[in-house]
């Protein structure tokens, strides 16, 4: 029950947006034979007294709370992962090496954050070390939400820098909060659900961000083409000048011809970019509203692990 409705759900966040979502009868499909599995696997590891995966452990409120914020993480670390190489490559026009050179420095931002929160995690409340991991993940996204065509790769790198220290923050001192409080015999099975929900969480993340990203574009063209006439002045200006650029290398036919091509180029590009701002935007929207959830975390006894009953 388990491999079927996490393999079924995971089917449909990866082909979702390709088969259009519940247009499909694959995906519809999917999606009945993956809550039957969610519901009678629920009820199967609640009525057993020996349960695959002990689902008890969730009325703890510190695992409830740290499962619900790793599978936000997840969803916004991923989402975030999956959309900066996209921007890089389609709208910058770099190549996958070049990409990939400018998201790597994500890795040292981490690596800081992890021997830094590492020394800190004795000294300081754990919840604080969350709450500033958010406030700089939050930061670093609106910082992206505002990246243009016009940008050198510093520009990326940096917040890209911080959004790998913002995480590093966060990952560590939310397992020990969210595992702090249980019994060591229940430590497998924590583990086990927490690991499947920061999965989830990635594959819902990018799944929306790859949604969100199409039909945005579509949305801004859409809105942005009805301004595309010959009563607009911005319009009357700029295609002669196009014209008049491509008439010296095509004629004066085919240039005036392929001004409309270049427009309609320039329109798609600034709906790709209106769009990936848009789910930048997004990503920090959600980062700032994990922050009110620390709250529900208790501290961790320093005296070991407590009986979750």
């Amino acid at each position: 029950l388990l491999a079927i409705w996490v393999a079924s759900f995971q089917i449909i966040l990866d082909k979702g947006q390709q088969e259009d979502w519940l247009a499909s009868a694959f995906i519809r499909t999917l999606l009945v034979i993956g809550i039957i599995g969610l519901v009678i696997f629920v009820m199967r590891e609640l009525m057993t007294d020996e349960p695959l995966v002990n689902l008890r452990i969730l009325k703890n409120r510190n695992f409830a709370t740290g499962v619900l914020l790793m599978g936000l993480v997840g969803a916004i670390l991923y989402g975030s992962i999956a959309l900066l190489p996209l921007y890089l490559q389609e709208l910058l026009g770099y190549s996958a090496y070049m990409s990939g050179l400018t998201t790597s420095p994500r890795g040292f931002g981490s690596i800081v954050g992890m021997i830094l929160v590492g020394r800190l995690l004795g000294i300081l409340d754990g919840r604080m070390l969350i709450f500033f991991g958010f406030c700089i993940l939050t930061w670093s996204n609106w910082i992206f939400g505002h990246l243009s065509l016009d940008v050198a790769p510093t520009n990326v790198i940096w917040p890209n820098i911080w959004n790998g220290f913002g995480t590093a923050l966060i990952f560590v001192p939310l397992t020990t909060l969210t595992m702090g409080t249980l019994r060591n015999d229940q430590m497998g099975n924590a583990t086990g659900i927490f690991n499947l929900m920061r999965n989830l969480g990635g594959g819902i993340g990018i799944a929306i961000v790859t949604t969100f990203l199409a039909r945005g574009v579509q949305s801004h063209q859409a809105n942005m083409i009805a301004h595309v006439t010959p009563y607009n002045p911005v319009y009357q200006h700029q295609l002669p000048i196009i014209q008049h650029a491509l008439s010296g290398q095509v004629g004066s036919y085919e240039g005036h011809k392929m001004a409309y091509g270049v427009l309609y180029g320039i329109v798609q590009q600034q709906a790709s970019l209106s769009s990936y701002i848009d789910n930048f935007h997004l990503m920090t929207w959600a980062s700032l509203l994990c922050i009110p959830a620390i709250l529900l975390f208790k501290r961790a006894s320093r005296k070991g692990p407590v009986n979750v009953h």
